[in-house]
């Protein structure tokens, strides 16, 4: 779809709810030539939270193993 400069001017909240709805793009022209384009912005993709590292961390060596360190709070 193609919308003149002024056009685009007086009627940008719609046109630009227009875009957003129908998920296509407007060519903003100043006489008659391209100038600008309005795109819709990628709906992204929403990740639960829960298990969002999963496969992403491993465990090597004994985790529960003391390290031998003295802390001030085994005083």
């Amino acid at each position: 779809m193609k919308v003149a400069a002024g056009e685009f001017k007086a009627k940008c909240l719609k046109l630009m709810d227009n875009v957003h709805e129908n998920q296509r793009e407007i060519i903003i022209t100043k006489f008659g030539k391209p100038i600008a384009k309005l795109t819709p912005v990628e709906k992204e993709e929403v990740k639960p939270l829960f298990g969002i590292l999963k496969d992403s961390l491993f465990i090597t060596g004994d985790i529960v193993k003391s390290t031998g360190e003295k802390w001030n709070a085994d005083d």
